[in-house]
């Protein structure tokens, strides 16, 4: 178990905010409300983590199905890196994060 730096962002937050988070699954579950689900973004080495319940629990709309995402993101998400199988320190700025959301329409 390892402390990664990420953005995180609810559903309310414009562009979310970056902070350290631990990497363990129970910190992971308890940020974003339930289990966990990793969803690729379009730029390499970026996942979004999501509640995989959260479209069935109607939890409220974080990001919109288009250019970066194949379907409609729902609640609480960590945004952070990834090599292989581990999470890591997410690999841009938020300055850069902020620019890509504006980009992608969200």
């Amino acid at each position: 178990m390892k402390k990664i730096k990420c953005i995180i962002k609810r559903p309310d937050e414009e562009y979310g905010h970056m902070t350290n988070i631990s990497d363990s699954l129970k910190n992971l579950q308890k940020t974003v409300d339930g289990p966990i689900e990793i969803t690729n973004t379009a730029v390499k080495g970026v996942v979004i983590i999501c509640n995989e319940e959260g479209k069935i629990r109607r939890l409220p709309k974080n990001f919109l199905k288009g250019i970066a995402f194949p379907d409609m993101i729902v609640g609480t998400v960590i945004v952070c890196g990834v090599d292989g199988e581990e999470l890591t320190d997410i690999p841009i700025s938020f300055r850069q994060w902020k620019t890509m959301l504006e980009a992608w329409g969200n």
